[in-house]
């Protein structure tokens, strides 16, 4: 399964806007408009058609009413029916429309779309909950993300710290092996030549 994709953009509708351009506003904020430019300037009819089948499925209490298939959305947004099953991925993963199906008059299913909700509202702010349920597990991996960092800082700074204290073990002045019987043999022949000396001064009195 394709991981959703939510693109948000930036735009703002003139003054006094009629139906049609705030509709292609609401499209564009919710970056459910074509990436490629020129593609169609259409799509926001799919938005409005669909609150229209809302209303008159519930004025006649007909719940078939509230559907369109993706050719009629192809019709509405000026595209093909190949091309629009690729643009309704994005209307579906924001969770502003829902898919089900139902048994058509010559007894075959039919597969449609229908807002996520009785009203425009009530659909947004399902789309709205997905968004901020992304943001909020962004904003976990956010706090996570800094504790990670100052985790790795404290153990980077640790580790350094125990190399360079092995370091200096290392370079410490090795304190030399002296041989004991060479000692005692020095220190020997030191009390030799004192002795010596005492009896060479002895002698000197008589010669």
């Amino acid at each position: 399964m394709a991981t959703p994709q939510f693109i948000l953009r930036y735009h703002e509708p003139t003054l006094n806007p009629n139906s049609d351009e705030l509709a292609g506003v609401i499209v564009q904020r919710l970056g459910l408009m074509p990436r490629k430019k020129g593609a169609t300037e259409k799509m926001h009819n799919i938005l409005i058609e669909l609150y229209e089948k809302s209303k008159t499925a519930s004025k006649e209490k007909t719940p078939t009413a509230a559907l369109m298939t993706v050719e009629e959305m192809g019709m509405h947004a000026g595209i093909s029916r190949q091309t629009m099953y690729d643009y309704i991925k994005r209307w579906h993963e924001l969770d502003l429309i829902t898919k089900t199906s139902y048994i058509g008059s010559d007894q075959k299913v039919i597969v449609g779309y229908k807002l996520n909700g009785s009203t425009l509202e009530s659909a947004f702010e399902k789309a709205k909950t997905r968004i901020l349920n992304n943001l909020d597990l962004t904003a976990k991996y956010i706090t996570e993300l800094q504790k990670v960092l100052k985790n790795e800082k404290i153990s980077k700074s640790f580790d350094e710290k125990k190399a360079k204290k092995s370091r200096g073990q290392q370079t410490l002045p090795v304190k030399p092996v002296v041989n004991k019987e060479v000692e005692e043999l020095n220190e020997s022949s030191k009390q030799l030549n004192e002795e010596e000396q005492a009896i060479a001064a002895v002698l000197s009195k008589f010669f």
